[in-house]
C-alpha cells in the first residue's frame, strides 16, 4: 500500500470545503466505476487524471485532485474496482488487495480512456495528463503509450518501471520506444521496490527513444514521501508538485 488510511496530499488546501463531487462512468465494456470530478474554477486548459494506488480511489486521491483544480487543472481521480466492487464511498477496512488481483490491464486502460473522454466532453481541455502512484504510477508511464488517449504528458510518481507488474501491466522500461509523450518520472532514493538501475535502465530506453523526459530521484527519501504526515521530506515534495505544474504548463499550450 501507497500510503496509510490517513494520509493526505503535502499539498494546502485553497479552501476547507473543497472544491469536488462524486460521480461515475461507464466504460466501454458497460462497467459503472466511481470518480471524484474537481472542476478548476480558473481552468487553464490543462487536465489531469489521477490515478491512484492499490487502493483505488481514496480521500487522498480525492482530495489531490481538488489540489490540482485550485492550480487551474481540471481532474478527475479513478477508481480501479467498478468490475468486482461496485461503485460508492468504502470504509477503511476495505480489503483491496483481493480486487488487485481480479484487475485486468486493458480493463484500467478502458477506464482510463473512459476519464479522458469525460474530461474532454465537459471541459474546455487543450492538454490532457495522467499522473499516477505506485501502481497508478506504472500505469501512468504505459498511458504514455496509448495513441487513444492523446496525452500531453505523463507523471508517475514511483511507479514501478521494470520486472512484472500487478494485472498484467507489462514492465514500462520494456515498452519506452512505444511511449509517445513527454514522461515525467519522480522516485524516492532509498525506495526498495524500485533499484536505482531499473530507474537508470528507464531512462536510457525512453533517451534513446527520442522521448522528451524528465526522471528525478530524491536521495534519501522513501516510497510514498509525497504525503503530508512525511513533514521530514517536505522540501522533496514541494520540489515535487513544483516540477508537476511546471511540467503540465510547459506543455499547455495557451489560448
Amino acid at each position: 500500500m501507497c500510503f496509510d488510511r490517513d494520509s493526505r496530499p503535502p499539498i494546502e488546501p485553497a479552501s476547507p470545503a473543497g472544491n469536488g463531487a462524486a460521480g461515475t462512468l461507464r466504460s466501454v465494456d458497460g462497467t459503472s466505476f466511481s470518480v471524484h470530478r474537481a472542476d478548476a474554477s480558473a481552468p487553464s486548459g490543462a487536465a489531469v487524471i489521477v490515478l491512484p494506488d492499490v487502493r483505488g480511489l481514496h480521500a487522498y486521491y480525492e482530495q489531490l485532485a481538488e489540489r490540482f483544480a485550485e492550480a487551474g487543472v481540471d481532474a478527475l481521480a479513478i477508481d480501479y474496482f467498478g468490475r468486482t466492487a461496485g461503485t460508492g464511498p468504502r470504509g477503511a477496512d476495505f480489503e483491496f488487495m483481493p480486487h488487485v488481483g481480479q484487475a485486468r490491464y486493458e480493463s484500467l486502460v478502458a477506464d482510463v480512456g473512459a476519464a479522458a473522454a469525460d474530461l474532454r466532453e465537459r471541459c474546455q481541455v487543450r492538454a490532457l495528463f495522467t499522473v499516477g502512484f505506485c501502481f497508478g504510477g506504472r500505469l501512468a508511464f504505459l498511458a504514455a503509450t496509448r495513441a487513444e488517449l492523446r496525452l500531453a504528458g505523463t507523471i508517475g510518481f514511483y511507479g514501478i518501471v521494470a520486472g512484472p507488474g500487478r494485472a498484467g501491466m507489462p514492465a514500462p522500461v520494456e515498452l519506452a520506444a512505444q511511449m509517445i509523450c513527454p514522461v515525467l518520472g519522480l522516485f524516492g532514493g532509498d525506495d526498495e521496490a524500485i533499484p536505482r538501475d531499473t530507474i537508470e535502465a528507464f531512462d536510457a530506453a525512453l533517451a534513446a527513444a527520442g522521448i522528451d523526459h524528465e526522471l528525478v530521484t530524491y536521495p534519501g527519501a522513501p516510497h510514498s514521501f509525497f504525503d503530508r504526515k512525511a513533514e521530514q521530506f517536505a522540501s522533496e515534495s514541494a520540489d515535487s508538485w513544483r516540477r508537476v505544474k511546471e511540467f503540465i504548463g510547459r506543455l499547455t499550450p495557451t489560448g
